[in-house]
């Protein structure tokens, strides 16, 4: 498929792993049409990229480690976040920043 710069297969995971610039429906529908089987797209993606990775609904026991269940659930969604600057402050002052200030 134009825009596709690397596969992978993975036979005994029956795991293929599209990267590029291509539309997720458009892959799955080519693989789909191509291989005859059912197609889906891998329901994980790293913790890091989700804003509450230990939320019900995204935590899943059975994921490969340092993935999450890729949600959008609009339960966790609404869930509060700390903004940079509130982010900064705390850890400004925190025990596990060597670079915190200490004051006595």
């Amino acid at each position: 498929m134009k825009g596709v710069s690397q596969v992978d297969v993975e036979r005994k995971a029956n795991k293929v792993t599209v990267v590029g610039y291509v539309t997720p429906s458009k892959v799955v529908s080519r693989l789909a049409h191509r291989t005859g089987k059912k197609v889906e797209l891998w329901p994980y993606v790293p913790y890091d990229v989700v804003a509450h990775p230990y939320a019900p609904g995204v935590y899943d026991k059975k994921a490969p480690a340092g993935y999450v269940r890729s949600a959008d659930d609009p339960r966790v969604s609404q869930l509060a976040r700390a903004s940079s600057t509130e982010v900064r402050y705390t850890t400004a002052f925190s025990d596990e920043n060597p670079q915190a200030c200490a004051i006595m």
